[in-house]
């Protein structure tokens, strides 16, 4: 199901569509997300790759109604709260910092990453979208939902289908929600072909160049 609230992004590179259509809302559809569509992504995510393969990832999921949903809002930052409870499905995500053999696992975020973004892909391919929170209460989740020691929190997440109404929001999230505001770093502030560059750098650089471009331009002018 293809997500009709927003025109695609513009991407300097062809890129699939559900990833330029895809954007976090805090406002939802009515409509109820099943438990099959809910496992439906879980599976997704089960498929995701992970430092050998560890698989370190742990959900607890609750939807809407249930007594689980209500543990896991009581979770979420005040903050979040204020919106979230909007959504029709909310998760906490946990991952399992140690190796069965007691050695930290310094790639276990990254792995809870990558079965999250397997997730966020899913979800846009059925036209759910999810909004992911830092804002967590992060020794409360972990005490009130039983994890060892060696698990963390990482992120609380609402999910739910595209739509809904901008007034179920608090009035100052509502000019917020316009997904044609996205804006991305371009490729050149993030990827190098050699060494890292600083950003200062790259300005720098940037402003070496239109100097000399500046330069050009009033030479040909003057041989005008």
């Amino acid at each position: 199901m293809k997500n009709t609230i927003i025109a695609e992004k513009e991407t300097k590179y062809k890129i699939l569509p559900i990833l330029k259509e895809r954007y976090s809302p805090r406002v939802f559809s009515d409509t109820p997300v099943s438990e099959l569509e809910l496992r439906t992504l879980f599976e997704a995510g089960r498929w995701a790759p992970s430092s050998y393969n560890r698989q370190p990832w742990r959900i607890i999921w609750g939807l809407k109604g249930s007594k689980t949903y209500d543990r896991i809002f009581e979770c979420l930052s005040e903050f979040n709260q204020s919106w979230a409870k909007n959504a029709p499905v909310l998760l906490l995500s946990a991952f399992k910092k140690v190796t069965d053999d007691g050695q930290e696992n310094f790639h276990a975020l990254h792995d809870l990453g990558l079965f999250m973004g397997n997730v966020t892909v899913q979800a846009q391919h059925l036209g759910i979208a999810l909004h992911q929170m830092a804002g967590v209460l992060y020794d409360k989740a972990k005490k009130d939902f039983n994890f060892p020691d060696e698990y963390h929190i990482a992120t609380s997440v609402a999910i739910g289908y595209y739509g809904g109404d901008k007034k179920n929001l608090p009035i100052d999230l509502r000019e917020e929600e316009n997904p044609e505001n996205r804006t991305r770093l371009v490729q050149q502030e993030f990827t190098f072909n050699g060494n890292y560059i600083q950003k200062e750098e790259l300005k720098s650089s940037k402003d070496k160049i239109d100097s000399h471009k500046k330069q050009i331009m009033k030479k040909i002018n003057d041989l005008d």
